[in-house]
């Protein structure tokens, strides 16, 4: 048992003091390696996947800590999940850095290093082996797949989660070493941490099972043993345990709940469900292929929609079957590599898709926990094989040290790809094919920065693969207005309207192009319908009300200026906008008040001094 290897270990204080200076030591070069190979993320910019809705653009977040921001937190569904501890450490980020998104990342960096610290005392804390401890903590930390976890700002749930779920794995090894309610208490309290912060830890209870049997030998290996050993050995774990699945449960009540509004998850309907269970299996070769074979990761990995090809289908279930029946057979002998192999087949479990969030197919970020269990078997598998063989600790040093250095330079220029939206999805695509989605969000990226004629061809790319993908349709549209070709505009706004008649966004935009080509009445009734489809929306109705205003229409003007006042009182602009039409209609003394309305808010406002001096004047 580890423990009595521990105890044999430390009996002299001499050795005690160089074993606890040496895993300072492996500490330290876990820690710089890694930060080393992740530094250049502080010059990177956020990603139009998610880091706009989770911070750049999320008023919630970029605000930083506020009394409502913590109450929002843990109340909001926002993004189909629930991880109010992701939120608020997004929200000190801004605190601290604003919207800086390299110091965001560098955090996340910072939250990766520790977890690959934590990994390695916790794995030697247990098992008391320590130069397998470190490489399999060196291998999570350095592995390229895991670049999206921590290069990416919206997957500070994949760390935070990770921290936390680390912390309540080592808790749980001092609570086996002398159980008490105190320590069970800081095992269930980190699990809720983590939980709270991304509900991938769902699977840490069965997680705790599995440690049971190896390395901690709470239970021993019986493969006939039959009810009666079961219910002596593993039923008193269980019960154990209640607690914990108690809170894994809630947690993915919460998150089914928080999914299902969001329009998240897909539909359950029994044709659908041999896809999704086809793709799980398939996916889990990929995961373990990518383990060993990590090139040509991209963000986004389409769903096989039209369905699984039979013989990948057939060489994933041959793959998955035979590691098993390995693992299996050497339960006894080499209890590591089952546990291993179950880690990450159980880890899995809430994202292999049997239950559809998203169009992925699979995802690099999944790999972030799940890859541990397969790190722990290979790496004490290849070391029991080497000492069996007698193999010189050298050659297996150098090894390691040749892999380790191959992975450290393969995730530097993955890290690479991740500086800018362009940059990551331009290498998605190289990567994948018939990828709708990301040549909708690379195309977004171009607009946005006003590369209009690079953005088209993948707008047009992305609505062959989808027809009638709505946003896609909408965006080409105003593309194609930036580029002059109003009259192609037109057509995808036509077409845009077929998909959704009751969109107002839809409506807006094609009242605008119809407005450039000079058929203002079918133009304004464009407008019309899109206010009365989002009465609320402030820049509409503004925009709205000066155009009717260059119309000469004033009264229908005056009426969409007091709704913009209306929606928001406070905007100084829209105050003047609206005392200057009303001017404009002989109304003088009802424009003074806004008029006023608008240098009490912004006192500099020169076209408001100015107006409000001539409506004065005109009362005189």
């Amino acid at each position: 048992m580890a423990k009595k290897n521990r105890n044999r270990e430390q009996s002299s204080p001499s050795v005690a003091a160089r074993a606890r200076q040496t895993e300072v030591w492996i500490i330290v070069a876990l820690a710089l390696g890694t930060f080393a190979v992740y530094a250049q993320v502080r010059g990177h910019q956020f990603i139009n996947f998610d880091d706009d809705a989770y911070i750049s653009r999320n008023p919630m977040v970029s605000r930083g800590l506020t009394a409502p921001g913590l109450v929002w937190a843990f109340t909001t569904f926002t993004q189909s999940n629930w991880h109010p501890l992701t939120w608020l450490s997004h929200m000190v980020d801004c605190q601290l850095f604003g919207l800086h998104a390299g110091a965001h990342l560098l955090v996340n960096v910072v939250i990766h290093v520790a977890n690959s610290c934590l990994l390695f005392v916790f794995l030697w804390r247990v098992t008391a082996v320590r130069r397998k401890s470190a490489i399999v903590a060196a291998l999570f930390a350095l592995h390229p797949v895991h670049v999206e976890s921590v290069a990416w700002a919206a997957e500070r749930k994949d760390t935070l989660a990770t921290f936390f779920g680390l912390l309540c794995l080592l808790a749980y090894a001092r609570y086996v070493e002398r159980p008490a309610p105190r320590k069970f208490l800081a095992v269930a309290g980190t699990l809720a941490l983590g939980l709270m912060a991304k509900p991938m830890l769902v699977s840490w209870p069965f997680l705790m099972l599995l440690l049971d049997y190896w390395p901690l030998h709470r239970v021993e290996w019986q493969t006939a043993a039959g009810l009666r050993r079961f219910t002596k050995d593993w039923l008193p774990l269980i019960r154990e345990k209640l607690p914990l699945f108690g809170l894994a449960l809630a947690s993915m009540i919460v998150t089914q709940i928080a999914q299902s509004k969001g329009g998240s998850v897909a539909d359950l309907a029994a044709e659908s469900f041999a896809t999704r269970l086809a793709n799980a299996l398939v996916s889990y070769a990929n995961y373990l292929g990518l383990t060993f074979w990590p090139v040509d990761l991209g963000i986004f990995y389409p769903f096989p929609f039209a369905g699984v090809p039979g013989g990948q289908l057939a060489a994933a279930l041959l793959v998955l079957a035979g590691i098993s029946l390995v693992a299996l057979r050497e339960a006894r002998r080499q209890p590591y590599l089952i546990i291993g192999w179950l880690w990450f087949l159980v880890a899995l479990v809430p994202v292999i898709g049997l239950v559809q969030v998203g169009a992925q197919a699979m995802a690099d970020r999944y790999h972030y926990i799940p890859s541990v269990g397969l790190f722990l078997a290979l790496v004490f598998g290849l070391g029991n094989l080497a000492e069996r063989f007698r193999i010189p600790r050298s050659v297996g040093a150098t090894v390691a040290a040749i892999a380790l250095f191959t992975l450290a330079s393969l995730t530097a220029r993955q890290v690479g790809w991740w500086r800018d939206s362009v940059t990551l999805l331009r290498r998605t695509l190289a990567v994948t094919s018939d990828n709708m989605l990301v040549q909708y969000n690379l195309a977004c990226a171009l607009y946005e920065r006003g590369d209009y004629a690079e953005a088209a061809p993948h707008f047009s790319e992305g609505l062959r693969l989808k027809p009638d993908h709505l946003k896609s349709l909408v965006n080409m549209g105003m593309t194609l207005r930036k580029l002059g070709r109003r009259a192609e505009a037109l057509g995808y706004y036509e077409r845009a309207i077929e998909v959704k008649n009751d969109s107002a966004i839809v409506r807006w935009q094609h009242g605008l192009v119809l407005a450039e080509l000079g058929r203002a009445d079918e133009a304004t009734r464009q407008m019309i319908a899109a206010v009365e489809l989002a009465p609320d929306n402030f820049e509409m109705r503004v925009d709205f009300g000066l155009r009717l205003t260059q119309s000469g229409r004033l009264p229908e003007a005056i009426a969409q200026l007091q709704q913009a006042v209306r929606i928001l009182p406070e905007n100084a602009e829209a105050r003047n906008n609206l005392g200057l039409v009303l001017l404009m209609a002989g109304r003088p003394a009802e424009s003074i008040p806004q008029f006023s309305a608008a240098l009490r808010l912004k006192p500099d406002l020169t076209a408001a001094q100015e107006n409000l001096a001539r409506a004065q004047a005109q009362i005189r």
